[in-house]
């Protein structure tokens, strides 16, 4: 049984900063992407960014120089850093790994989500 397990969201004033932290947990082989989701009120999951097992990133255009991804391959963590928060920012966001390989499968997994509120 593959778990993630994500800390790290509140309630933080405009201009204000938080991390996220994902660890994995369970019988979990071949990790690669790892992944930050969100999901505004009201409003579709979108992804906020991404990271490869070779450490290559990408972000929504709209935390690009905000946010920064990184991760511990060794540990199976990701985290979030979320600096110039605003108040667009508020959501529950999610974690995402991608695991696997063609020969076993690939396999998608989520975390239960943490909220992130941004409001003075």
């Amino acid at each position: 049984q593959v778990q993630l397990s994500e800390s790290g969201g509140g309630l933080v004033q405009p201009g204000g900063s938080l991390r996220l932290f994902c660890a994995a947990s369970g019988r979990i082989f071949n990790v690669d992407t790892m992944a930050w989701y969100r999901q505004p009120p009201g409003k579709q999951r979108e992804l906020v960014a991404s990271i490869t097992s070779g450490e290559n990133t990408n972000y929504v255009d709209s935390v690009k120089g905000r946010f920064t991804i990184s991760r511990d391959s060794a540990k199976n963590t990701v985290t979030l850093q979320m600096n110039t928060l605003k108040p667009e920012d508020t959501a529950v966001y999610y974690c995402n790994v991608r695991a696997g390989n063609a020969r076993a499968g690939i396999t998608y997994y989520w975390g239960q989500g943490t909220q992130v509120t941004v409001s003075s």
